[in-house]
């Protein structure tokens, strides 16, 4: 249940017997180091150590306590036997898919199980795989986390990109993208640019697949397309949206071509041996672009502690605003001169890495203005209404 409250709680209020006071909170399932944890296991037996080094908190000797120490690991891998297992499902014209964790790329890994890849891999020629929430979240986390751990090697990279998004970039209202805007559309291809950049940083030379919608125009779209070409990148115009698998036969055949030239581009962003201010720094100035990094004292505090815990090579999973390459939501399209504010560091020592979390951003998101609840109902004979 989504409940604003139970972001901050204070806990263990009942005596000595049931825990020691102190201020706490939950985090949306999606951001949970659980959820991380099983969706970087290699099998069961890999999920059951990791686990077991999920950090839960020190003694009153200052000693670091884990799962394994409380002998918990067994009962938590029980419990997720079935989870492990990926989900087959199918497109409506019957290709096969595989969808396996939900971990949100603003505030978690942001991609799928390195269990379902993995299966992928093994019964087909080519696996697409989404990293969620742009280049600088999804596709950082899935080349410098989910990559790294499963020893994957990608070929080739895709940004979906569509008129509407970039016209927002360009400072377009949300109710107008739907017009045409030929000045807007151009002041957001600097947010294109820079996710293009991004992934020059992995080796990777981008194809550009614009998602086509019904509200778009031809003028529109050949900008587009001529930025894409003038910045040395492939580019098609997608319509799955409108004519499913047909409409998306360039883009396939666009991807296979770019496979063959691209056998072992890939390079990863960071070594795991760099201190995490190095780590940090380099993401958020190469991926952000942010010009510097600032630390709250009680962020400072967390990084020492986990240092001393022997956990410095650890990976670096920033918590950051979506709808901006800055921590915050209100700078669109390529920003400058900004500085990335890291507030607090969560650990993740299960999942294999740490959570600095940058801005206002929040691990459990609050609820719309009208929520969808409010629509659902119930008759007499038990016929639920307002779910879709």
């Amino acid at each position: 249940m989504n409940e604003r409250s139970l972001r901050d709680i204070v806990i263990g209020l009942g005596g000595t017997s049931e825990g020691v006071p102190r201020q706490s909170g939950f985090d949306i399932t999606a951001a949970s180091e659980v959820m991380a944890t099983l969706y970087l296991s290699y099998d069961l037996t890999d999920l059951k150590q990791r686990l077991g080094n999920i950090f839960v908190g020190f003694t009153y000797s200052d000693k670091p306590v884990f799962a394994r120490d409380l002998k918990a690991q067994g009962a938590m891998a029980a419990l997720l036997k079935d989870a492990i297992k990926p989900n087959l499902v199918q497109t409506l014209e019957g290709t096969p898919a595989i969808i396996h964790g939900g971990p949100f790329a603003n505030i978690a890994q942001g991609t799928n199980s390195i269990i379902a890849t993995k299966m992928g891999l093994s019964l087909s020629d080519y696996v697409v795989t989404e990293a969620g929430f742009a280049s600088e979240l999804g596709a950082e986390k899935f080349f410098d986390i989910k990559s790294q751990v499963g020893n994957l090697k990608t070929n080739a990279v895709v940004i979906v990109a569509t008129v509407k998004a970039l016209k927002y970039h360009g400072g377009a209202k949300l109710s107008m993208l739907h017009n045409e805007d030929i000045d807007l559309l151009k002041k957001g291809f600097d947010n294109l640019d820079k996710h293009i950049e991004n992934m020059k940083y992995f080796g990777f030379n981008p194809i550009i697949a614009v998602n086509r919608f019904d509200s778009d125009t031809d003028a529109e779209l050949d900008l587009l397309e001529k930025h894409c070409k003038s910045q040395n990148v492939k580019v098609t115009i997608n319509e799955s949206w409108a004519r499913g698998g047909e409409g998306a036969v360039e883009l396939a055949n666009k991807v296979i071509e770019t496979i063959s030239d691209c056998l072992d581009c890939f390079k990863p962003l960071y070594d795991p041996s760099w201190s995490f201010e190095e780590k940090i720094e380099t993401i958020c100035k190469k991926m952000y672009g942010a010009d510097h990094v600032e630390y709250a004292l009680k962020a400072k505090s967390q990084l020492d502690k986990i240092e001393k815990l022997g956990l410095g090579n650890l990976a670096v999973c920033i918590a950051k605003t979506q709808k901006s390459l800055s921590d915050d939501q209100n700078k669109r399209g390529r920003p400058q001169g900004f500085t990335i504010k890291i507030r607090e560091v969560q650990l993740s020592s299960g999942a294999g890495f740490i959570v600095p979390i940058a801005g206002n951003i929040m691990r459990m998101p609050g609820l719309p203005v009208s929520p969808s609840a409010e629509k659902i109902d119930i008759d007499g004979d038990g016929r639920i209404s307002g779910l879709f």
